[in-house]
């Protein structure tokens, strides 16, 4: 199976998609599953708000909406589309005081540990999910 990059609405393209590539199937299998099909689709702010107010209802910029189609239960296989909006991971940077290119690598991956499973809707998921974010981060292949 694989992990692809696209883009809609914007030339945006993250660079190093193989050591991304590598990175996201590495978290998944510690994550003890398998990599099924991956989509990444980096997009405008106005394409990524289409996306969050047709199919979740809500109106309001978000930098990352993942949608989920994976078999953990039965053949333990991770699938999912990832829309990710740069302009808003850039903004967020911003207001965070944080790298943006970090910021990047922190939305990419909590779209695959929302796949693997992990919430953050509550205090306890959220620090979970960081938790997580940061141990990924850090095993980036250089």
């Amino acid at each position: 199976m694989a992990v692809h990059f696209y883009n809609e609405g914007t030339d945006y393209l993250p660079k190093g998609r193989v050591k991304l590539n590598q990175w996201v199937r590495q978290t998944i299998h510690n994550e003890g599953f398998r990599v099924g099909e991956i989509g990444y689709i980096f997009c405008s702010s106005d394409y990524h708000i289409g996306i969050n107010r047709q199919y979740l209802g809500h109106d309001y910029h978000t930098d990352v909406i993942t949608f989920d189609y994976s078999d953990l239960e039965g053949r333990k296989v991770v699938s999912g589309d990832i829309f990710i909006d740069p302009e808003t991971v850039a903004d967020n940077a911003d207001l965070l005081g944080t790298d943006p290119a970090e910021e990047q690598l922190r939305v990419i991956i909590h779209g695959i540990l929302h796949l693997c499973g992990y919430k953050d809707k509550s205090d306890a998921e959220a620090a979970q999910m960081r938790q997580k974010e940061n141990f990924y981060l850090a095993r980036l292949p250089k």
